[in-house]
């Protein structure tokens, strides 16, 4: 054979050597991971934190707040340190209020709550722009001792109506969605391992805003009040009801979290419209349905001096002599 052959040759296999053995070691390195070096975080103690968003005046109940790690080198002073000094245990801050907004996963701080009896404490629990008033209650009117702070309540009238002959026996629902604050003197109704305790109170204090304060001034000289405790899902009701009448101008471009945070708002306020009343005869065939008129003593076909006085409730007949009307009833009972 040529020599020239035969060293191409051996050249040409020495060549798909090489490359063999290179193209093996490029795969096989390309598969294999690359260890790096992951930094460690040293964790420090369990910091007390919330477990979901509290807005000023949010009454801190038992699934509000929770220890969990935190990184060592994050801890403040100022945080609740489980097993340290100035721990706390979170059964210990019930009934406390907000004083500073906290976010979800956010630290307790020590200056964020506030506890009954301290100065300014009621005032914390207060949404902005609300008002806190207290009605007199029975056993009876107060839900047996139900009625725990941070429920909400219907507010109900009972009143007779005088005039002539029986009274008009009326029962009203003047207010609706009414947040209860504190029931006697105490905000957070619970013993020693943080259940609710069931007892009588003789005073209930309400969040309302100016206006229905006033209301509620009224309505305490006028009959009884009586509370009707709601459902926690009567909210969401309500707000469909109020979007459905138009109360509510919910916006099409509107951002998600602004709209719903808005309708979280306007469904935790307290309403005095859209109020249902009950009279006697509907309970009982033997009461009135109407109010009873009163008699005048002026002279028969004369304007009574009260026009508000006589109140018909049947046929009439409107006799008219310049600008004076008399109002005749005809065969009314």
């Amino acid at each position: 054979m040529d020599v020239r052959k035969i060293v191409l040759l051996v050249g040409a296999l020495l060549v798909a050597a090489v490359t063999a053995v290179m193209a093996k070691n490029m795969f096989s390195g390309a598969g294999a991971p690359t260890a790096s070096a992951t930094p460690v975080v040293p964790v420090g103690p369990e910091i007390l934190v919330a477990t979901r968003a509290l807005p000023v005046g949010t009454i801190i109940d038992a699934e509000a707040l929770r220890y969990q790690p935190w990184p060592e080198g994050l801890v403040q002073n100022a945080y609740y340190a489980k097993g340290q000094e100035g721990s706390v245990n979170p059964a210990d801050l019930l009934g406390t209020v907000v004083r500073n907004e906290i976010t979800a996963g956010q630290p307790v701080t020590q200056g964020s709550l506030i506890k009954p009896g301290e100065r300014g404490f009621l005032a914390a629990a207060l949404g902005p722009g609300m008002r806190a008033v207290t009605v007199s209650v029975s056993t009876t009117s107060g839900v047996a001792g139900f009625v725990f702070p941070g429920d909400r309540v219907d507010l109900v009238l009972t009143q007779e109506v005088t005039g002539d002959g029986d009274s008009l026996k009326v029962s009203e629902t003047v207010l609706r969605n009414v947040r209860v604050l504190a029931a006697d003197q105490r905000m957070n109704r619970v013993d020693e391992e943080g259940k609710p305790v069931v007892q009588s109170a003789s005073t209930v204090t309400l969040e309302v805003t100016p206006k229905i304060a006033e209301k509620i001034a009224v309505a305490q000289t006028i009959g009884q009040l009586s509370l009707s405790l709601r459902s926690l899902a009567d909210n969401t009701a309500e707000l469909e009801r109020a979007i459905a009448s138009g109360d509510i101008d919910v916006p099409d471009d509107a951002d998600p979290d602004a709209e719903r945070q808005m309708m979280m708002e306007i469904a935790s306020r307290p309403m005095d419209k859209n109020t249902t009343f009950t009279v006697g005869a509907d309970v009982s065939r033997f009461e009135r349905s109407s109010v009873p008129a009163q008699q005048s003593n002026a002279p028969a076909g004369s304007a009574p001096s009260d026009p508000a006085a006589a109140i018909p409730t049947g046929p009439v007949v409107r006799v008219a002599r310049g600008n004076a009307v008399t109002v005749i009833p005809v065969g009314a009972k």
